[in-house]
C-alpha cells in the first residue's frame, strides 16, 4: 500500500499533526500554528516525509470543525507542492472520529493522540465519499443558505419572544386569532401605535378601522369587523403598572424591530442565494414549490451528486433515517429519527417536502396518508416521511438530469 496517512486535529490557534507510514507505524508527530506559515510547514514535512520514503499517495485528514479547519483545507488543495503527487483530503464527522476511537479505551485525551486516531481512521478506509466537495462554488453557496438557516433561527426565537412580550401588554390580542399573522403590517402597527389596552380601548370604532384599512392597504375585507374584534381583545386585557407597561412598550419596540431587521436579512440573503445558484446548472427548480432558495439550500450541501452511490446515502446524510432494533425474531416497528445527519441538508429537504406538498397532488395525498396513520407527531412524522420521498426524487433528477414530470390525477 502505496499510501502516507496525515491526521490533523484542528484548533483554533495550532494544529496538531500526525504522519503514520503505510504500515501503521509512526514517521512523526508536530504541531504547527494554525495559519499561512503553519500550514506550509505543515507542507514542507509531508512532502518531505514522502519523498524520504519513496511513497506517491497521501491522504490527509481532518475533523469538521466549523471555520477553524476551512481555510487549511483550501490551502492543502491548492498548495503547489503537493499537487506533484496523488492526494486526497477528507473532512470527518467528528462522531465518526469519536466511535473509532473507542475501540483503543486505554487512550488518553489529547490534541496528538486525536490526531492519531484520525491518520489510523485515514488507514482503516472506512471514510465516507460525502464529506468533502472540492468545487468552490458549491462552498460559495453553501456560506450563503448556511447563513440564511441561521437567519430564519434568528427570526423564530425573536417571534416567540415578541408573543410573550404581546402576551404582556395585550394579553387578550395574543391569545385571540384576530389577524391571519400577529407580525403582518397592520398587526404591528396596532401594537406600535397604542401604547396600553386602554388606549386602544377608547379611540373611535372609526378612528381604528380607517387606521387598520391603511396600515393593512385595503386587503382586509371587512375591517370594521377586525377593528370590533380588536377592540374587544383590548377590553378583556389585563392592565399593567404604568412603569412595568412603559417597560415592555420599550421592549416590544425593539423586538418588532429586531424581526424587520431580520427580515431585510432574509430577503437580501435570497436575492443573492438565486444570483449564485445560477453558476450551478440543476433541475431541482422543475419541482413545483420548491422555487430556487431551497434548491439552493439542497445542492449547496449535496454537492457533486456522483459522490452518492444511491438515494439512501443522501437521506442518510441528512439524517432522513430511521434506527433499526432487531434481536432475534424480534424487529420493532416504530423506531425513531437517528440522530446524526447534516441538519443544513434536513432542513432545506423538510422546507422543500412542505412547499411540495402544498403544490403537487402526489405528495399532498401521501403526505395525508402518512399523517392519518398515527395518533401522535402526526405533521413532524409526515413531513420527515414526504421529505424522505421527496429524495428519491431529487436524486433522480440530478443523476440524469431530467425535469420533473408531475403526476397526472
Amino acid at each position: 500500500m502505496n499510501q502516507l496517512f496525515v491526521g490533523i486535529d484542528v484548533g483554533s490557534r495550532n494544529n496538531a499533526v500526525y504522519i503514520m507510514l503505510p504500515d501503521g507505524s509512526k514517521h512523526s508527530s508536530y504541531s504547527v500554528q494554525n495559519n499561512l506559515g503553519g500550514a506550509q510547514s505543515l507542507s514542507k514535512r509531508v512532502v518531505a516525509a514522502l519523498m524520504e520514503q519513496g511513497l506517491s499517495n497521501v491522504i490527509l485528514g481532518l475533523e469538521a470543525t466549523s471555520v477553524y479547519g476551512d481555510n487549511l483545507v483550501c490551502f492543502l488543495r491548492e498548495d503547489g507542492s503537493l499537487s506533484r503527487f496523488n492526494k486526497k483530503i477528507h473532512v470527518l464527522n467528528p462522531k465518526q472520529v469519536k466511535k473509532f476511537k473507542d475501540a483503543y479505551p486505554e487512550l488518553p485525551k489529547n490534541d496528538a493522540i486525536d490526531a492519531f486516531v484520525i491518520a489510523d481512521n485515514l488507514r482503516f478506509g472506512r471514510i465516507s465519499a460525502a464529506n468533502y466537495m472540492d468545487d468552490y462554488r458549491y462552498k460559495a453557496l453553501q456560506n450563503l443558505t448556511r447563513a440564511r438557516f441561521y437567519a430564519v433561527q434568528n427570526l423564530t426565537r425573536e417571534k416567540q419572544r415578541f408573543m410573550n412580550y404581546l402576551f404582556m401588554k395585550f394579553s387578550g390580542l395574543a391569545q385571540e386569532k384576530i389577524f391571519s399573522s400577529n407580525y403582518g403590517a397592520a398587526a404591528l402597527a396596532v401594537f406600535e401605535e397604542f401604547e396600553s389596552p386602554d388606549d386602544l380601548a377608547a379611540i373611535s370604532l372609526d378612528a381604528l378601522t380607517t387606521f387598520i384599512t391603511e396600515k393593512g392597504k385595503n386587503r382586509f375585507p371587512n375591517p370594521e369587523k377586525v377593528a370590533k374584534a380588536v377592540q374587544a381583545a383590548a377590553r378583556g386585557s389585563y392592565r399593567l403598572p404604568k412603569t412595568v407597561n412603559d417597560s415592555m412598550n420599550q421592549v416590544l419596540s425593539i423586538s418588532i424591530s429586531s424581526m424587520r431587521a431580520i427580515q431585510v436579512q432574509i430577503k437580501a440573503l435570497d436575492k443573492e442565494i438565486e444570483r449564485q445558484f445560477e453558476n450551478i446548472p440543476n433541475t431541482l427548480t422543475s419541482v413545483p414549490g420548491i422555487g430556487p432558495v431551497f434548491s439552493a439550500g439542497i445542492i449547496a450541501e449535496i454537492g457533486e451528486i456522483n459522490r452518492f452511490k444511491t438515494h439512501a446515502a443522501i437521506a442518510k446524510y441528512a439524517g432522513l433515517a430511521w434506527s433499526q432494533h432487531q434481536s432475534g425474531q424480534f424487529e420493532a416497528q416504530n423506531t425513531r429519527l437517528i440522530r446524526s445527519g447534516n441538519r443544513f441538508l434536513k432542513y432545506y429537504l423538510c422546507e422543500a417536502a412542505n412547499a411540495l406538498v402544498r403544490c403537487d397532488t402526489e405528495y399532498r395525498c401521501y403526505y395525508d396518508l402518512k399523517y392519518k396513520e398515527v395518533n401522535k407527531y402526526q405533521h413532524k412524522r409526515a413531513l420527515a416521511l414526504t421529505a424522505r420521498k421527496l429524495v428519491r426524487l431529487l436524486f433522480r433528477l440530478l443523476k440524469d438530469n431530467r425535469l420533473y414530470i408531475p403526476v397526472m390525477a
